[in-house]
């Protein structure tokens, strides 16, 4: 377990305030970034001399049984062995259990990430985009070739990294993808909606679903707008991705050649091509050159340790809220609403549809206690997935009950109990 060791001081002459169990890496208070999920924090590898960046991530309401944490660990410890120029290097892990977090150190890039530096830098040459585009491809073809595949799942480019001094782009939050991917076995909310393949929604989907998210961003490279920034609301985004309609922003392409590219990594999934055939597309190459990939086996592991299916079978059910068996008018279609409180007290939720095909749609959206009612994003939700009027007080009453198992003191909207 990390002691945290106010008074120890490093050679900069600054403090740490955490030190990791080896006593090796030295945690400053400094943060180099923060989400909903995990805190970045810029930290001092005593035995070479390296800063490094600390990720420290709450696992308190993801995973609550001591098998869901040993199994993170096991997982997550995994990373350590990922060696790959395009892949950020992972240096180790631990999990605190008595504060509920999982810490994992991993190389620092100062030039920030591939949306915040293509921000600042607008003026750049198609040249650029392409090496950037053929960097991600390598590190996925990389993750890829594992047995069973490594998939990512949350790729976009808020989790691409930048080292501007060299010109190097390198895929990471890979601990953190890998710590919501247990969530969502254990039924929470995992993914960004609007970089999403369709085929994730529906539970069934394999390696491609990074490829998906790597034509986003590719989209978001070359028009530097985010995709379906023109939906409001997350049912809005679902409806337009499992209908197959992109961004509006794909409209703003008028390089035939970079459409066809951006429109191979989002065709359907039976058609998308896998990450070895887009390195030897024609649009990658530059000045006539050819991509030469270098030799990379399948690599095996004996065992997975995060099976899906054994989690799902073994999936958390707290706070889960069910119609059940008395509406019998209703009962060819199972709602199913689950939620989780951030740390910055922001709500997200996620319904959950079944048809009597077995056919699942999920749904993420986040709910606002203090502007939101049950009633009006039930209402939204039905309106945008062509679902039936019934549906909206049951899926209402099943918002109202998960956010009060999460925010006891709140009280439902007027127009709900109305």
């Amino acid at each position: 377990m990390p002691a945290s060791k106010p008074g120890v001081e490093s050679d900069a002459g600054s403090e740490f305030v955490e030190i990791d169990p080896t006593g090796r890496y030295g945690r400053y208070s400094e943060v180099l970034g923060k989400g909903a999920f995990k805190a970045v924090y810029r930290a001092f590898d005593e035995v070479d001399g390296l800063e490094v960046a600390w990720n420290q991530v709450n696992v308190q309401d993801l995973l609550r049984s001591p098998d869901d944490l040993e199994r993170l660990y096991s997982e997550v410890h995994l990373l350590k062995t990922l060696k790959h120029k395009n892949i950020i290097k992972f240096y180790t892990s631990w999990v605190d259990s008595k504060r509920r977090n999982v810490n994992f150190i991993t190389e620092i890039f100062t030039s920030g990430t591939l949306r915040q530096y293509r921000k600042k830098h607008k003026n750049v040459d198609m040249k650029a985009v392409k090496n950037w585009a053929r960097q991600i491809l390598r590190g996925l073809l990389y993750l890829h070739s594992h047995d069973p595949p490594i998939i990512h799942r949350d790729l976009k480019c808020d989790n691409i990294f930048v080292n501007g001094n060299y010109g190097e782009v390198k895929i990471g939050d890979l601990g953190l993808a890998t710590i919501l991917r247990q969530a969502h076995a254990a039924h929470s909310v995992i993914g960004t909606p609007e970089f999403m393949a369709p085929e994730l929604y529906e539970e069934e989907y394999d390696e491609l679903v990074d490829i998906y998210s790597f034509g986003m961003c590719v989209l978001e490279m070359v028009t530097f707008e985010y995709p379906y920034s023109e939906c409001t609301n997350a049912a809005q985004i679902y409806k337009r991705v499992t209908s197959g309609k992109k961004p509006a922003a794909f409209e703003k392409v008028k390089d035939p050649e970079v459409r066809k590219f951006i429109e191979k990594c989002l065709a359907a999934v039976s058609r998308r091509l896998p990450a070895r055939e887009l390195l030897m597309d024609p649009f990658l190459r530059c000045d006539g050159e050819r991509e030469t990939l270098e030799c990379i086996p399948v690599i095996r592991k004996q065992s997975r340790v995060d099976d899906m299916e054994e989690l799902r079978s073994s999936a958390v059910t707290n706070h889960e809220s069910d119609q059940g068996d008395s509406d019998q008018q209703r009962k060819s279609i199972d709602f199913k609403v689950k939620g989780r409180r951030r740390e910055d007290d922001t709500i997200f939720l996620r319904l959950r549809i079944a048809d009597p095909e077995g056919h699942i749609r999920n749904i993420h959206f986040p709910f606002d206690v203090e502007g939101d009612t049950a009633l009006s994003v039930a209402s939204e939700m039905v309106a945008e997935l062509d679902l039936s009027d019934q549906d909206v007080t049951t899926i209402a009453e099943m918002i109202d009950a998960e956010i009060l198992n999460l925010v006891p003191d709140w009280k439902p909207g007027a127009a709900f109990d109305e």
